[in-house]
């Protein structure tokens, strides 16, 4: 299991390539978030963008969302249809603050196990850091889940 919170899945399409990255297109806005008439969601369900191999998206979203997956597909045409390679991965600020308060809750596991000599405080750090952990993980999957029912009704 890998450390961060990411997942990877590859879908089959018996839909041409172009057919499939249009569909994706359809339900996908290119949205510049200083405008707030155009932040709407007016039928869309991704925020991103699609080129001619592939597309780099997120769900929509009406409030901040730090564990919001980020979605990058890539797409080969096959003899039979196309083949959707998906990743699921954190953005990058959330990546940042994820490693940086699992580093601050076991440098204060240490701290109060090793220096303060203070082992409630130790496990406590440590039980926070876990759970944070813990937490990140499981909202993560749970919005990763969102985002693949989606693609699986586009592919349909």
């Amino acid at each position: 299991m890998p450390f961060l919170p990411s997942q990877s899945e590859i879908l089959v399409s018996s839909l041409p390539k172009e057919a499939l990255l249009g569909r994706i297109q359809q339900v996908t806005r290119n949205v510049n978030f200083l405008d707030i008439e155009a932040r709407k969601s007016n039928g869309f369900q991704f925020n991103g963008m699609v080129h001619a191999d592939g597309f780099r998206v997120s769900l929509v979203i009406e409030k901040a969302d730090s564990f919001l997956p980020l979605i990058k597909g890539e797409v080969e045409e096959s003899p039979h249809g196309s083949i959707l390679f998906l990743e699921y991965s954190l953005f990058p600020g959330s990546v940042f603050f994820l490693i940086f308060w699992t580093l601050v809750t076991v440098g204060l596991f240490f701290f109060f196990g090793l220096m303060a000599e203070k082992p409630l405080y130790a496990l406590i750090s440590l039980a926070i850091g876990f759970g944070n952990y813990l937490f990140a993980w499981s909202y993560f999957k749970k919005k990763t889940k969102a985002s693949q029912k989606i693609f699986h009704e586009l592919l349909q």
